[in-house]
C-alpha cells in the first residue's frame, strides 16, 4: 500500500479514546483475541474511541504480525457489533523512520484508519537538540503513510525527548498529520498548540490530504492524561487519549460531554461546568492512583471488574497480591468504581460491575 491509495474514510472526532491493553493467555503469552475483542467492543459501546498497540497495549512487546492481528480482529469485532463508523488508531512508532513507515503501511492494510507515531528516543542524544531531525521523522512517515498520522509526545518512553510546542505546531501544517497526543502533561504546551490550530484560516491555509467532511477538525489536540481534561477543553483542546478510560469509560465520556456543554451553552454553562468539575476531581484522583500501578494495575482492575485482564508480557510482571489488594481497596479506586457503576447503563452491568 502506498500513500495515494484510497482508504476507508472513518472520521476521527474530538472526544475520548482509550489505548487498548493487549491481553495474553497463560504462561505462553499468546494473544488472547477473545478477551481483546470483547474489551474493544465494550469500550466502543461506551462512546470511547479505540487505540491499538500503544504504550498501554505493550506495543514494544508485540511483533508486527501480532499488531496486524489485533487491528484486523478489532475491525471485525466492531463491524460485527454494528460499530462500522468507529475508527481504529494504531501505534506504529519504532526506533527508525524506515521501519516505522513499513509498520504504518502494514497497519493500514490490516484496517487501521489512523496511525499514532511516538518520537524516536533510542538515540535521544542525537535528537534532543536537533529540531529538524525531530520534525523529519514525522514528515517522512506522513509523506509515505496511506493514513493520517498523529504525533505522540511521551518523554517518559523516549529517553526524555520532549517535543516543543513550536515543533508540533509546524508539523500540524503537514497535510497528512492530523493530531497530537501530549503525554508530557504540559498544559501550557497544549494551550499554545491548540491556539495555533484554532487560528482563523488554518484549515484553508494548510489543507489536508483527505478533504475534510463538514465540521471535521483539521488537527486534533489530545491530552495524554485525563486529570486536566476540563481546563484543557477551556484552552481549545479536543479531548484525551487516556488509560483510565479502560476502567471508567462512561464516567470519562460523561465528564467530556459536560465540559463541552460548559463551554458551548451560554444559558447553562456554569451549571454544566460545576458538574464537570465535580467529576474531574474524582477522575483526577483515580487517574494518578491507577497510573502509578502501571499496566499491571489496569489489567488487575479489569480482571476484578470484568473477568479478563491477566498478566503483562515479561519482563513486566503483574502486581504482588499485596499490591493488588491495596489498589482495589484504595479510596480513589473505590470512588471511580462507584462513579462508573452509577453512570453505566443497566444493560452494561453484571453482578454490580460493568461488562
Amino acid at each position: 500500500m502506498v500513500a495515494n491509495e484510497v482508504h476507508t474514510r472513518r472520521v476521527l472526532k474530538p472526544g475520548i479514546a482509550a489505548p487498548m491493553p493487549t491481553f495474553f493467555t497463560g504462561d505462553n503469552e499468546d494473544l488472547d483475541i477473545e478477551a481483546f475483542t470483547k474489551h474493544v467492543v465494550r469500550i466502543a459501546k461506551a462512546g470511547v474511541g479505540i487505540v491499538i498497540a500503544g504504550s498501554m497495549g505493550e506495543a514494544h512487546h508485540l511483533t508486527s504480525a501480532e499488531r496486524s492481528t489485533l487491528i484486523r480482529s478489532a475491525r471485525e469485532a466492531l463491524d460485527a457489533a454494528g460499530l462500522h463508523d468507529v475508527p481504529i488508531v494504531a501505534g506504529t512508532g519504532l526506533a527508525g523512520t524506515r521501519v516505522t513507515i513499513e509498520l504504518t503501511r502494514e497497519a493500514a492494510a490490516a484496517g487501521a484508519d489512523y496511525a499514532i507515531v511516538i518520537s524516536a528516543g533510542y538515540f535521544v542524544g542525537a535528537l534532543a537538540n536537533n529540531k529538524e531531525a525531530q520534525k523529519q521523522l514525522f514528515t517522512d512517515v506522513a509523506d509515505a503513510s496511506p493514513i493520517p498520522v498523529i504525533i505522540y509526545n511521551y518523554p517518559g518512553a523516549t529517553g526524555g525527548l520532549d517535543l516543543e510546542s513550536d515543533v508540533i505546531s509546524e508539523l500540524a501544517m503537514h497535510p497528512n498529520i492530523c493530531g497530537v497526543k501530549l503525554t508530557c502533561g504540559n498544559v501550557g504546551k497544549l494551550t499554545r498548540i491548540a491556539a495555533a490550530v484554532a487560528a482563523p484560516g488554518f484549515a484553508e491555509e494548510y489543507p489536508r490530504t483527505n478533504t475534510l467532511v463538514p465540521g471535521e477538525t483539521p488537527f486534533l489536540v489530545y491530552g495524554g492524561f485525563i486529570d486536566f481534561l476540563v481546563p484543557s477543553l477551556a484552552a481549545q483542546a479536543h479531548g484525551a487519549i487516556t488509560g483510565l478510560a479502560n476502567i471508567a469509560p462512561y464516567s470519562i465520556a460523561k465528564m467530556y460531554e459536560l465540559a463541552v456543554k460548559a463551554f458551548t451553552d451560554p444559558s447553562k454553562g456554569s451549571q454544566y461546568l460545576a458538574e464537570a468539575q465535580e467529576l474531574q476531581g474524582v477522575i483526577a484522583d483515580a487517574d494518578r492512583t491507577i497510573a502509578l500501578a502501571g499496566i499491571p494495575g489496569t489489567k488487575y482492575l479489569l480482571e476484578k471488574l470484568h473477568h479478563y485482564g491477566g498478566a503483562p508480557r515479561k519482563p513486566v510482571l503483574r502486581l504482588s497480591q499485596k499490591q493488588e489488594e491495596a489498589l482495589w481497596a484504595h479510596p480513589h479506586t473505590e470512588a471511580i468504581v462507584k462513579l462508573e457503576e452509577s453512570l453505566a447503563p443497566k444493560k452494561a452491568l453484571t453482578n454490580g460491575h460493568t461488562v
